[in-house]
């Protein structure tokens, strides 16, 4: 049978090296002669897994000692909630910077808890050339004061990244769901980072969260204890039970990030795939992309067939040809590549040949 690569924006594709080591030791982990999904997530095994898990996520971003790491339940749209009550208490105010679909939902989220009175937002998306570009704001300009500034840094529907490390007078909350590990980042100019597993970590159910100490001291919103990050860092993420098998994959997956170059090399094998993609899009008249070449995201690539009445046959011929998961979000249409760090750059030569390949039988 031929390779399939697999374009889903998520739950997306993990290492091929993970899922083979996962399949053999389903039943059997560790010599135990059980699976991880059996044993106490209290037990020394188990407990001995996470604190691997959490040395090797910090190697690979350089995380510096005064900011914790925590291991928690559901996904992006989890921490849109989690960062409100833990961080807006006694009339707090927060600015939410709107790049796409993502950062919208996070505004939206935001005010439901909190009441549009706290929550200020300022789209950063124009129309330059047809294009959208991303055009920060100067931070520092404006009158206000809030207890952080929020933002995307990869919009995975719109097929919008923002590249810049920006400055700001308040601490920055990044939702780094589709980009974490995929490039080098400055994790000192954060004052919380949070990532769904279901991109570049391992399967949907978990999140991670990297938090400064000094977060920790902003007062808080009536909550549950469970999302809490307080109560995460008191119990070493494990309030209660947690997504034992999530966490274990994880962890497979710091470790095949690890043996295979890390952060940097990710970030060089990403930029090669993308701009293999790109290049295809740019030059073939078949297709168009949207998007201001320097906010071209490189996780998720979208793109329309100038003909949109052959999307269905586009979709259909390169399923059989085994590049599946390429259709784009409802929202938007189109197609969309996700091309995360388990995907190979053999598998963007692939969708790149048939994409010229079908060109030419259509022109």
């Amino acid at each position: 049978m031929s390779a399939i690569y697999n374009f889903c924006a998520g739950p997306a594709m993990l290492p091929q090296a993970v899922m083979q080591k996962a399949q053999q030791e389903l039943i059997d982990w560790n010599g135990l002669g059980v699976s991880v999904m059996e044993i106490s997530h209290r037990s020394k095994e188990f407990i001995a897994l996470t604190e691997q898990a959490e040395v090797t996520l910090r190697k690979l971003m350089n995380i510096p000692k005064n900011y914790h790491v925590l291991f928690m339940h559901g996904g992006g749209r989890a921490q849109f909630s989690n960062v409100v009550n833990n961080f807006l208490g006694d009339n707090g105010r927060a600015l939410y910077l709107v790049s796409g679909q993502w950062s919208s939902s996070a505004v939206t989220e935001a005010q439901k808890l909190a009441g549009e009175h706290s929550i200020d937002s300022i789209n950063i998306v124009e129309q330059v050339n047809g294009l959208n570009q991303v055009t920060l704001p100067d931070l520092y300009a404006i009158d206000k004061d809030y207890r952080y500034v929020h933002y995307c840094s990869n919009e995975t529907v719109d097929g919008i990244e923002i590249f810049e490390e920006f400055t700001s007078p308040w601490p920055v909350v990044a939702d780094l769901s589709s980009t974490i590990m995929s490039h080098e980042i400055d994790v000192s100019k954060y004052g919380l980072i949070y990532a769904g597993a279901q991109k570049n970590i391992g399967p949907s159910g978990l999140s991670i969260v990297i938090v400064r100490d000094d977060m920790l001291k902003l007062p808080s919103l009536p909550q549950s204890s469970i999302m809490d990050y307080r109560v995460a860092v008191e119990y070493g993420s494990m309030f209660n039970t947690p997504p034992t098998f999530a966490w274990y994959l994880a962890s497979e997956v710091f470790a095949w990030l690890q043996a295979n170059g890390g952060v940097s090399a990710m970030a060089e094998m990403n930029q090669q795939k993308a701009k293999l993609l790109y290049e295809c899009i740019d030059n073939n008249p078949f297709y168009k992309n949207g998007v201001a070449p320097q906010n071209r995201s490189r996780m998720n690539v979208t793109f329309q067939l100038v003909n949109d009445a052959l999307d269905s046959e586009f979709l259909a011929q390169a399923e059989q040809a085994g590049l599946v998961a390429l259709k784009g979000h409802r929202i938007v249409g189109g197609m969309r590549a996700s091309i995360y760090n388990a995907m190979p750059l053999a598998g963007v030569q692939a969708l790149v040949d048939f994409m010229n390949n079908f060109a030419v039988k259509h022109s």
